[in-house]
């Protein structure tokens, strides 16, 4: 199984990792990745880029969050196992290989066909208030119209927590969903790793921030309370009220979930608890118990009372 790994450098300076196609079936960071390796020339570069545009390959053949040789999804394995299956193999080269080169990492995703998200770049709270701070930098230069810091999520072994392990800059992105191409999502993701590197020295020139509706720039936004997510209490298909992106306030309704097998069993009302923004919404129509068809996502303040 051949993977792409595309690396320009030139000069001195740092390392940048940008790797997409983590899930298979999530495009915009292969496309905007691709873009890059194929328009970046080392005479331009100081330092050096490596490009992953598809790094779970039989995933990304399969259009799948999963690989379909060993059913594992590979950012729920990281740092992996040498002598394992082909998912820890793989995250084992990433961590072992890959990682101890970089100075700063931008893994991007998007909500695949499960969800459906708004265009974000994506952090954990870190205790370091240093490494906190220089992350936040990161992502307003990267310039989406949003930036979350979550907490309490897959924390340890995801590719994310893999590279903050070895203090190095972590970034990642949710540009869209709902198994198609956002349009948007390509644009930010095109314009936001090349913004990286100009905020890394890597190539010369400014990031460029301004937004679409006119912002100067990235909005910072967390995630740290349960309360934020809405999860289906069971099975159903489930019909949203708003469109991500959207202000909700608590209360509001979220969506009904809908018995369409049974026709004289009323719809289920879905609230919000929290107000905000909402950050990720449903995909597909059909949802099973537990699944979750909302996260509200607020304005960021850094006296965190996440857990």
């Amino acid at each position: 199984m051949e993977i792409p790994i595309i690396c320009v450098k030139n000069g001195n300076g740092p390392t940048v990792l940008l790797t997409g196609g983590v899930h298979g079936d999530e495009y915009e960071g292969q496309i905007a990745i691709s873009d890059l390796a194929r328009r970046l020339k080392p005479e331009e570069v100081q330092g050096r880029v490596i490009m992953m545009p598809a790094v779970n390959m039989p995933a990304v053949l399969a259009d799948t969050r999963l690989s379909p040789i060993d059913g594992w999804d590979i950012n729920r394995c990281f740092p992996g196992d040498p002598r394992g299956t082909f998912s820890q193999m793989l995250a084992h080269f990433m961590d072992s290989f890959i990682l101890p080169m970089v100075d700063i990492s931008v893994d991007m995703h998007t909500a695949g066909h499960s969800n459906d998200s708004f265009p974000s770049t994506n952090m954990h709270y870190l205790n370091d208030s240093a490494m906190r701070a220089k992350t936040m930098a990161a992502a307003e230069a990267f310039g989406a119209p949003f930036n979350v810091v979550f907490a309490g999520v897959d924390e340890g072994a995801t590719f994310t927590s893999c590279v903050e392990r070895r203090n190095i800059i972590s970034l990642g992105t949710e540009l869209g969903g709902w198994g198609r191409v956002n349009i948007d999502g390509v644009r930010i993701g095109k314009r936001g790793i090349l913004n990286i590197l100009k905020h890394m020295n890597v190539v010369e020139g400014t990031p460029e921030t301004d937004q679409k509706d006119g912002s100067a720039g990235t909005r910072h936004m967390m995630v740290n309370s349960p309360d934020v997510y809405i999860f289906t209490p069971r099975g159903g298909l489930y019909e949203p009220a708003h469109n991500v992106g959207e202000k909700v306030r608590a209360g509001d309704i979220a969506g009904w979930l809908h018995f369409v097998e049974d026709i004289d069993h009323e719809p289920i009302v879905l609230h919000y608890q929290r107000d905000g923004i909402l950050w990720f919404g449903a995909g597909p129509g059909r949802v099973t118990r537990g699944d979750t068809v909302g996260v509200v996502m607020s304005d960021y303040d850094d006296r965190w009372n996440g857990n």
